[in-house]
């Protein structure tokens, strides 16, 4: 989808006349999603020969989301130190391997260990560089920011008046998608409606979940179904470009055409491990408690934090970012005023 596209997208719900409400445009940005995508192609060094990639590229991206989509209101989404122990508990190969080996081949790094030291450097002053902003900036221990996205970005869609914008290169947010409630990924740079997900993935939204069930995630190190790629999917299971079918569903229809093929059998041999995977992957049922359901609702709802751009600039002239960001005062200006 391009930008002429993303236009139709931002205007479409006013083009009943005058007195359609004005639509608010929010964005939630996975952090650290849109941080490492920078980090790994940006290998920018500042004066003191440090890495500064990651950092300045993710404010550069963060400004021209806000331009091309309008914003006007952002959410940045951490994820909460040891977050991922839930999934754990259920599934312990998740995430399993990640970042043992180098994302970049620069010189900057000598190895691994210093690679990781310049992430966790540039993450942690990324936070900082936030608190001068005029976005919402939030991060629950032992919760994903998945998990954080799906309750908000759900509870917040409710209201038709919001479109919600959801930026990260992560497909699991793609089960959340609907009418106001749109996914960009950055590493296609594309953004998914309920018709661009068929069109792309020959399913429903409402059995993407499944279409990943069945094909696996590799990056989460979930397995899907021995001896199923693209075509045999379409093939095998093309009622997934239907009505939803749920984890029920699918299996009764394996059950139905068990002596079909044996990708059927297959599926219907763990129902148990079945479950686990689903549970895994779906954002519809959020792992959180409702202490933090509590907490974000009042989140939502708290004015958004104050602009200081001039704390910002110091930062920035610290950090001998450079051109990282050109006109780095008129960017501000430009990208952040209007959220205030």
């Amino acid at each position: 989808m391009k930008n002429k596209d993303l236009m139709k997208l931002l205007n479409q719900v006013q083009e009943d006349g005058d007195d359609t409400p004005q639509v608010k445009r929010i964005i939630m940005i996975d952090a650290l999603n849109l941080f490492f995508r920078n980090f790994a192609v940006i290998g920018t060094l500042n004066s003191n020969g440090a890495h500064v990639g990651g950092l300045g590229g993710f404010f550069r991206s963060l400004g021209a989301l806000i331009k091309n989509i309008e914003a006007d209101q952002v959410y940045v989404v951490f994820d909460g130190i040891g977050g991922s122990e839930s999934r754990k508990n259920i599934i312990p190969e998740y995430k399993s391997g990640r970042r043992q080996s180098r994302i970049t081949n620069w010189e900057a790094f000598d190895s691994v260990e210093d690679e990781n030291d310049s992430q966790i450097d540039q993450i942690q002053r990324i936070a900082q560089y936030l608190k001068t902003l005029p976005v919402k900036t939030i991060q629950i221990d032992k919760v994903e920011a998945d998990d954080v996205i799906a309750y908000m970005g759900v509870e917040l869609a409710k209201d038709p008046i919001n479109k919600i914008f959801i930026v990260s290169s992560d497909k699991d947010y793609l089960q959340l998608v609907q009418e106001n409630l749109i996914v960009y990924r950055p590493i296609e740079k594309k953004y998914y409606t309920p018709s661009t997900i068929l069109d792309s993935f020959g399913c429903s939204v409402e059995n993407f979940i499944l279409f990943k069930l069945l094909m696996g995630d590799g990056s989460d190190k979930i397995e899907g179904l021995k001896g199923l790629g693209p075509k045999k999917l379409y093939k095998f299971f093309p009622e997934l470009r239907g009505k939803k079918l749920g984890l029920d569903g699918l299996l009764e229809l394996a059950e139905s055409k068990l002596g079909e093929h044996i990708l059927y059998a297959r599926l219907l041999s763990d129902p148990h491990g079945l479950e686990k995977k689903y549970k895994v992957m779906d954002l519809s049922k959020p792992m959180i408690d409702k202490n933090d359901e509590k907490f974000l609702d009042k989140f939502m709802i708290e004015p958004t934090p104050e602009f200081l751009p001039k704390i910002f600039l110091k930062m920035y002239n610290t950090d001998n970012l450079g051109n990282l960001i050109r006109n780095v005062d008129v960017w501000l200006k430009e990208r952040f005023e209007k959220l205030v």
